[in-house]
């Protein structure tokens, strides 16, 4: 089985590296008023949120939407 992923532009980069790019261009403010979830808008931490994110695979595509959209433009 091969370990490369053609067509997947997230192959590689890990949630705390998207999450980090998208604090340093954006703010928690932004980030929290972008996308609605309350470990952004509440005491927000990288900690704290990767863990929200890892388990909600909702919120984590909402991220990784952003992230892929700012990377495009």
């Amino acid at each position: 089985m091969s370990d490369k992923q053609p067509g997947n532009p997230l192959h590689g980069v890990t949630l705390e590296r998207i999450l980090e790019e998208l604090v340093a261009d954006y703010g928690w403010a932004e980030l929290g008023r972008l996308i609605d979830i309350r470990c952004f808008n509440n005491d927000p931490s990288i900690k704290s949120s990767l863990k929200f994110l890892r388990k909600t695979e909702w919120a984590r595509k909402q991220v990784e939407e952003l992230y892929l959209s700012k990377k495009e433009g």
